[in-house]
C-alpha cells in the first residue's frame, strides 16, 4: 500500500485545528490550457501530446500519436510551413521548438522500422467516394477506413498524392518518402482508381452505390493572363512544368529563363529551371518583396541558389527571346500601379506562375452545391450539398497549403461519419489558450535550438537530391526536450514542493496532483511557481 501525503495523515489524526480553508478569497484548480502549437496546426495534431512522448525516448508511441490525425508525418516534415512554430511561446524566449524536424524524424523513423498504421475500424456498411488523392483526399481516405466505412479512392493522374507529387519538387519531397506513407494509407484497405477522371459526381455516385462523396480536386489548373507574344516565344505554364519535370519529361528551356509570380509555385519553378541548365533564372513580381505572398524560407533558398527577383515589375509584352517588363510603383493602398517606364529583359522562355484554379466542372450537374469565386462554399462539417457531398483542400475557401488540406480531410471524414450515422457533428469544448504570460520561464533553462543540415548550395547546382536534412536520435530528443509544455501539467512537483501548507497531494509514480482545500489557505504560490502555467487561481464561492 502506497504511503499517504502528509497532509491527509495529519487531516485524519488530527483535530483539525490547523485547518486554513476558510482564509481563503481564491482556490488552486489544476487546468489544462491549449497549448499554442496544437491550436495552430491546420492538421489538428496533438502536438503536446507527441512532443511529451518524444521526450523519454518513447519514439513509436510519440509517432502513434501523431498519426492519430495525420497519417503523413515523414512528408509534412519536410514540406509544412510549421505555423506551429510561428505560434510557439518558446520563441518568446529563444526560439521556437523544432517542431517540424521532430515530426520528420518520427516519420523517417516509421518508415525505417516498419510501422504500421493503426487497423481500419469495424465496418459500418457504408461506402464512400473519395475524388483526389492529394493531402486531402488520402487523409478523408486515412480517417474514414478509422472509422470503418469502405472508401473508393480515385485519381486521374497514374500516381497518387497529387500537388505533393505533381507540383512540389523532389529536392523537397523525396518521392521514396512519398510512396511509402501512400502505400501504408492504401493498405488499410482502400479500393484505390488511377487514371479516371470524374466528369460527373452525381452519375459516378449512383452508379457506385456510394452513400456519401468527398471531393478533394486540387487546383491543379494554371490561371492565363493575356500577354501580346510574338509566334516564336516561348511561354509555359509553371503547373505544367513541375508536372513534367515529376514524370521525368523536363521541357527544354534554354539558358535564360523568366518566372512570373509571386508565390510559391514561382519559386519552386524558378529553383526547377537552375536545376535543369538554365544559368539566369528571375522572377518578375509586380510587388515588393515585403508583399511577396511566398513564404519567405522558400525565398531565401532560392536567393541562395543564385535566383534573382525583379520587384515591382509586371510583363508587358513579349518579343522572340526578349521580355518587355514595365516598372510599377505601390499606392496609399499597397497595390502596384503602372509607371510607363519600361525595360528589357533577355529570356529564352517565360513561365507563368500566376495563380491556379481547381478544375469543378464536375459539379455542373449539382444544382444545390454553391460555387463562389472558384471554389465550393462549405459548412463547418465541410458538407457542400445536403445530400451528401463534401469538399475541402484546394477546392473549398482556405489557405492552399498540405498541411490545411490534410485537416479538411479528417475534418470531412467525421463529418461524413456523422451524416451517414443521421446526425449533426458537435465539436467538444476547447480551453483556454496557454500564452506566454501564463508560463514561469524562469525553470527553464537557456537551450539554443538544433537547425538540420543543408546541403550546400554548389552541390544544388544540377541535381534533384534533396537539400534539407534530418535531425539525429540525439538532436531530436534534446529538441522535443525544449518543449515548455504549455498549458498541463509535466509532473515537475514544483506545487508539491513549494506549497507551505502540505495542501497538494501527489498520487505516486502517476505525477497526478489534487489539492487538499481543507488545508490550502488561497496563498497562489503554487500558481505563481508553476512553470506551464497549469494551474489556475479562481474566486472562491460564497
Amino acid at each position: 500500500m502506497k504511503k499517504l501525503p502528509f497532509a491527509i495523515t495529519l487531516e485524519v489524526g488530527s483535530s483539525h485545528a490547523n485547518r486554513t480553508g476558510s482564509w481563503r478569497v481564491e482556490r488552486p484548480v489544476y487546468v489544462d490550457r491549449v497549448p499554442p502549437c496544437n491550436n495552430a496546426c491546420p492538421a489538428g495534431e496533438n502536438i503536446q501530446r507527441w512532443l511529451y512522448d518524444a521526450e523519454p525516448g518513447d519514439y513509436q508511441t510519440a509517432w502513434r500519436n501523431l498519426v492519430e490525425d495525420n497519417p503523413l508525418p515523414a512528408v509534412m516534415g519536410r514540406i509544412c510551413y510549421h505555423p506551429c512554430e510561428t505560434a510557439c511561446n518558446r520563441a518568446q524566449l529563444d526560439e521556437a521548438v523544432g517542431i517540424n524536424a521532430i515530426e520528420r524524424f518520427l516519420g523517417d523513423l516509421a518508415i525505417e522500422r516498419g510501422w504500421t498504421l493503426p487497423l481500419a475500424g469495424i465496418a459500418t456498411g457504408k461506402q464512400v467516394l473519395v475524388i483526389g488523392g492529394g493531402p486531402s483526399g488520402l487523409s478523408a481516405a486515412y480517417h474514414l477506413r478509422r472509422l470503418g466505412h469502405e472508401v473508393r479512392l480515385v485519381d486521374s493522374a497514374p500516381k497518387l498524392g497529387g500537388m505533393m507529387r505533381y507540383g512540389i519538387p523532389a529536392y523537397r519531397l523525396p518521392r521514396a518518402v512519398l510512396d511509402a506513407e501512400v502505400e501504408r494509407i492504401v493498405a488499410l484497405g482502400i479500393d484505390v482508381e488511377l487514371n479516371h477522371t470524374v466528369s460527373d459526381v452525381e452519375r459516378e455516385r449512383r452508379e457506385g452505390g456510394f452513400d456519401a462523396v468527398f471531393l478533394a480536386v486540387g487546383a491543379q489548373l494554371s490561371r492565363r493572363v493575356e500577354i501580346p507574344a510574338g509566334d516564336s516565344s516561348h511561354i509555359l505554364d509553371a503547373v505544367s512544368l513541375l508536372h513534367r519535370v515529376a514524370e521525368n519529361d523536363p521541357p527544354l528551356l534554354g539558358r535564360r529563363v523568366a518566372v512570373y509570380g509571386g508565390g510559391d509555385t514561382a519559386l519552386d519553378a524558378a529553383r526547377t529551371a537552375r536545376r535543369l541548365g538554365a544559368t539566369d533564372a528571375v522572377i518578375i513580381y509586380r510587388r515588393s518583396r515585403e508583399r511577396m505572398p511566398a513564404h519567405a524560407d522558400e525565398l531565401e533558398e532560392a536567393i541562395v541558389e543564385g535566383v534573382t527577383v525583379r520587384w515591382l515589375s509586371t510583363v508587358n509584352r513579349v518579343e522572340d527571346n526578349r521580355i518587355v517588363l514595365e516598372k510599377m510603383r505601390l499606392n496609399d493602398e499597397g497595390f502596384p500601379e503602372p509607371t510607363g517606364v519600361f525595360e528589357a529583359l533577355d529570356a529564352d522562355v517565360l513561365v507563368l506562375a500566376v495563380g491556379q484554379d481547381t478544375d469543378l466542372s464536375l459539379l455542373e450537374e449539382e444544382s444545390d452545391i454553391a460555387i463562389k469565386d472558384g471554389v465550393v462554399e462549405v459548412s463547418p462539417a465541410m458538407m457542400a450539398s445536403p445530400n451528401g457531398i463534401f469538399a475541402g483542400g484546394d477546392a473549398v475557401p482556405s489557405e492552399r497549403t498540405a498541411t490545411v488540406a490534410i485537416g479538411h480531410g479528417k475534418r470531412a471524414a467525421l463529418g461524413i461519419d456523422a451524416y451517414v450515422a443521421g446526425h449533426d457533428l458537435v465539436d467538444p469544448p476547447r480551453g483556454e489558450l496557454a500564452t506566454f504570460a501564463h508560463l514561469n520561464t524562469w525553470y527553464y533553462a537557456d537551450a539554443p535550438r538544433t537547425h538540420r543540415p543543408e546541403l550546400e548550395a554548389a552541390r544544388r547546382q544540377g541535381t534533384f537530391d534533396e537539400i534539407v536534412g534530418g535531425l539525429t536520435e540525439a538532436t531530436a530528443l534534446f529538441e522535443a526536450r525544449r518543449c515548455l509544455s504549455c498549458g498541463n501539467c509535466f509532473g515537475c512537483d514544483n506545487c508539491f514542493g513549494v506549497c507551505p501548507d502540505n495542501a497538494v497531494i501527489k498520487f505516486g509514480e502517476l505525477e497526478k496532483y489534487e489539492f487538499n482545500y481543507d488545508f490550502c489557505k488561497g496563498c497562489g504560490i503554487c500558481a505563481r511557481e508553476c512553470p506551464c502555467g497549469a494551474i489556475a487561481m479562481i474566486p472562491e464561492q460564497a
